[in-house]
């Protein structure tokens, strides 16, 4: 059977990848082509165009690129059309990937959504789109099924599919063998996060950067961007002793960080389960901050906070993104006192509400294989 993928951000690409292998292991005669990155091409997904041409961000970034998009979506269209696949399966990323229900469910595709729109956030209304034109929802965060539900739309709730990639990965680490991959020998290491998209990260990373020299004993390392180069880099680590850089490592980062800085995303549930203590760091351009301050119904910006429904990490948002408060909210998290027990014992309460005793990929595989030949059945009968 034939399946089209759009996944539009470095954390879509990561979970359509782990999807990918687990679906091809299920119907080992599928055909698996869309919008993603590299590592979904490495699991067998045949790419016709790469997320890093897709990331905007923010309402005045958005409007800025408004004509790209729209060549984009019209792109999508066109491939998918040519393609012509039993399912479409949309990978977060809801800005365009909405809109793309509603053309696919139109256009007689089947329409699976994995990872939902964070429409428990803000636009809530965009439920009426989704009971439309999305056949089946997979959801990974626990609380999005009551949250669904309060709508009468019944979704699947997999468990998140970071929970089994990060405990399979820590458990065939070695501490040693690892510092030797990274060519790191110091052994105090503080991770950078700073992002996928070179937008965030030149707005956010300099500033994680003015913590370093107050820090002169540890070593930070910037996690590389998939798809960046390194002269993007250059101009922001300069002057900076203590600061190195890594590409394509970050799970053997946080394996070895003692505490991390990191943007809001899936970067800060990837340190809270490696329990590295974290500070989130968001500052956004002024107009696009100011509209989301005033549409975003949420109360915490961070997945570990949001998750567990309080501040166990703290975050700092837009104008408190200073380096006097990075440095102290670092200090607190490097010392073995209060806030650091705090944060790690939050940790253990964030795994065990995440487990759910199966493997989220290989669920959603199913769910998505099953959906899809039931739809050919049906289609062979008629």
């Amino acid at each position: 059977m034939k399946y089209y993928f759009i996944a539009g951000e470095a954390s879509g690409d990561l979970h359509g990848s782990n999807l990918a292998k687990a679906l091809l292991l299920q119907d080992s005669a599928a055909s698996l082509q869309g919008w993603g990155g590299d590592l979904m091409q490495e699991a067998g997904v045949i790419i016709t165009k790469h997320y890093g041409e897709l990331a905007f961000m923010g309402f005045v970034e958005v409007a800025k690129n408004i004509r790209t998009i729209y060549k984009n979506f019209k792109l999508s269209k066109e491939d998918i059309a040519a393609f012509k696949p039993d399912t479409v399966v949309l990978i977060d990323y809801p800005g365009f990937n909405l809109r793309m229900a509603k053309w696919a469910k139109e256009a007689g595709y089947k329409v699976v959504y994995y990872i939902s729109p964070q429409i428990w956030a803000w636009k809530e209304s965009r439920i009426k789109t989704i009971k439309k034109y999305v056949d089946e929802m997979i959801v990974i965060l626990p609380f999005e099924k009551a949250f669904y539900q309060k709508h009468d739309y019944d979704v699947h709730y997999v468990g998140h599919p970071l929970l089994t990639l990060i405990n399979g990965f820590g458990a065939k680490q070695n501490r040693k063998e690892v510092m030797e991959s990274l060519s790191l020998k110091n052994d105090k290491i503080i991770a950078l996060l700073p992002g996928s998209r070179k937008q965030e990260i030149s707005m956010k990373l300099p500033m994680m950067l003015s913590a370093a020299k107050h820090f002169p004993s540890y070593q930070f390392v910037v996690a590389k961007a998939p798809g960046t180069d390194d002269s993007f880099y250059n101009s922001m680590l300069a002057n900076h002793y203590n600061v190195c850089i890594v590409e394509n490592k970050t799970y053997q980062l946080l394996s070895v960080a003692e505490a991390a800085l990191v943007t809001s995303g899936t970067a800060t549930l990837e340190a809270g389960l490696f329990k590295v203590p974290q500070v989130i760091c968001y500052k956004g351009g002024k107009i696009s901050y100011e509209l989301a301050r005033r549409l975003i119904r949420i109360k915490y910006i961070g997945l570990v906070n949001l998750i567990l429904d309080k501040a166990v990490v703290k975050e700092l948002i837009q104008d408190e993104l200073n380096e006097a408060n990075i440095v102290k909210e670092l200090s607190l998290i490097l010392e073995n006192g209060e806030r650091r027990a705090a944060v790690l014992e939050g940790y253990e309460s964030l795994h065990q509400m995440l487990q759910t005793g199966q493997d989220a990929s290989t669920l959603t595989a199913t769910i998505i294989y099953n959906t899809t030949l039931a739809l050919a059945n049906k289609k062979s009968n008629d």
